[in-house]
């Protein structure tokens, strides 16, 4: 998948656990790992809100957009 979510590096640099994080973004643990592990089809701008406040990041520290080997990202 060409997005790629890096919530796992922000809980390691906040030293935090996942349940702690849902606990505190009020998801649960479950939903937080489809999202944490790349499996979630889209996630709504008041979650990524609520992980960004917690973290103390911005959108950007939890997703990053990957190429795939394919075409050019400037040329789209």
């Amino acid at each position: 998948m060409p997005i790629a979510v890096d919530i796992d590096v922000m809980l390691a640099k906040r030293k935090m656990s996942v349940g702690e994080l849902a606990e505190r973004v009020g998801i649960t643990p479950a939903n937080l790992a489809v999202l944490k592990n790349g499996r979630a089809k889209a996630v709504r701008f008041s979650t990524l809100a609520a992980l960004c406040e917690v973290l103390e990041c911005q959108p950007g520290d939890l997703l990053r957009w990957e190429t795939d080997g394919g075409a050019d990202p400037t040329l789209l």
